[in-house]
């Protein structure tokens, strides 16, 4: 081989390198730093000011809607909620599809958020897939696998 060669390939290896580490510290920094929250499916918010109610509003539920065995279960939502496989969920799944920690439901300033953790086969707001936390609303249907929760 020439010398010219070995010089290129050298550089070539040491460019591959760079973007390695590159790569790997950036997956690091978007793991460390505070997740942004992105907007639900129904991102449009009602500008009007908020006015009082009459009548005092009931705590958000999910209720299972899918599988039909399961339907009508209900589950209180307080600060967090964690939905997976695993014992120690709030909401435990016996599905295939979810994780042992699939997602969670959060209240954060009076909204309510669905985010993945990170889960195999994802989670879905309305047919759209989490990427981040997403904001949710009532009668918004979260899908975990083939379980479907609807937010009333």
């Amino acid at each position: 081989m020439s010398e010219e060669l070995l010089q290129v390939l050298k550089l070539c290896l040491m460019a591959l390198l760079y973007l390695f580490f590159f790569r790997v510290l950036r997956a690091v920094w978007v793991e460390v730093r505070a997740p942004a929250v992105a907007s639900g499916a129904n991102a449009t918010r009602d500008r009007r000011p908020k006015t009082k109610r009459a009548r005092p509003i009931a705590a958000p539920q999910l209720h299972v809607v899918e599988p039909t065995e399961l339907a009508g279960t209900a589950y209180a939502l307080g600060d967090e909620l964690t939905v997976g496989r695993a014992a120690g969920c709030q909401i435990t799944l016996d599905d295939t599809y979810a994780s042992q920690l699939h997602a969670r439901v959060f209240n954060r300033g009076g909204e309510l958020y669905v985010e993945d953790l990170g889960s195999t086969n994802g989670t879905y707001l309305n047919r759209r897939k989490v990427a981040g936390p997403m904001a949710m609303k009532r009668g918004d249907r979260v899908q975990i696998g083939s379980t479907v929760l609807e937010l009333q």
